[in-house]
């Protein structure tokens, strides 16, 4: 198994929350409002984004090259957005290092339950 480096995520380690569930959220193309129920619905309410995070976080993505515009914007349609193959890889990265946190928690915590 490879080793991971903890960086901070401007430099490329731990997605936010916010950027996984939006990333998430556009594997099928979707437009704002409905990247927003996506995320409300998904985390029973748990997260409910605000427009100005939501754009934000977008407006992010799409420069990083992670999620694109998808169809004709100018056919009076809300604007969608979908995930590119970066952006795929990115949230199997950030799936794999969540993976590997959830394993080692249950393990010590599950493991500390049982006596271990």
């Amino acid at each position: 198994m490879e080793a991971i480096i903890i960086r901070d995520n401007i430099k490329g380690g731990a997605l936010t929350e916010t950027t996984f569930l939006v990333l998430l959220a556009v594997y099928k193309p979707n437009h704002g409002y409905g990247i927003m129920q996506f995320i409300d619905k998904k985390t029973d309410g748990r997260v409910v984004l605000g427009a100005g995070t939501l754009y934000g976080a977008i407006n992010a993505l799409v420069k990083k090259k992670w999620i694109v515009p998808y169809g004709d914007e100018f056919n009076g349609k809300k604007k969608e957005y979908v995930i590119t193959d970066i952006g795929k890889q990115k949230t199997e990265e950030e799936l794999q290092r969540i993976g590997e946190i959830l394993k080692l928690a249950s393990t010590i915590i599950i493991g500390g339950k049982s006596g271990e």
